[in-house]
């Protein structure tokens, strides 16, 4: 399995109307875009749990993708509705971290 980590910051100026058009525009991509196989979004706890490293940049969301394998990452990048998605994260976020995983079931 592929899984594409998404950690992001929204700009402070950004409304609450154009951060849930955010969020929607990456369920509909999740939900639209063949190969995607589960999309999870979710907030940092808060107050943070206290192994937090003080001093790392906050990003206060995490989006989760799984993909079959790589393939399915790259066909997913790829498409108009992720190009288009880019644009408007692009837009939003003030800061972002983007990693992209091979998962197996244990370490080898």
């Amino acid at each position: 399995m592929t899984v594409h980590v998404v950690l992001f910051r929204p700009r402070p100026d950004l409304g609450e109307e154009a951060r849930a058009g955010l969020v929607d525009a990456m369920r509909t991509a999740a939900r639209d875009i063949p190969g995607v196989r589960r999309f999870r979004i979710g907030q940092h706890i808060a107050p943070p749990i206290p192994y937090v490293i003080s001093g790392f940049p906050d990003f206060p969301w995490v989006a989760l993708l799984e993909f079959d394998d790589e393939a399915g990452l790259r066909a997913y990048l790829a498409h108009p509705l992720h190009v288009a998605l880019g644009q408007r994260f692009n837009a939003a976020a003030e800061a972002a971290m983007i990693y992209d995983y091979s998962i197996t079931d244990e370490y080898q």
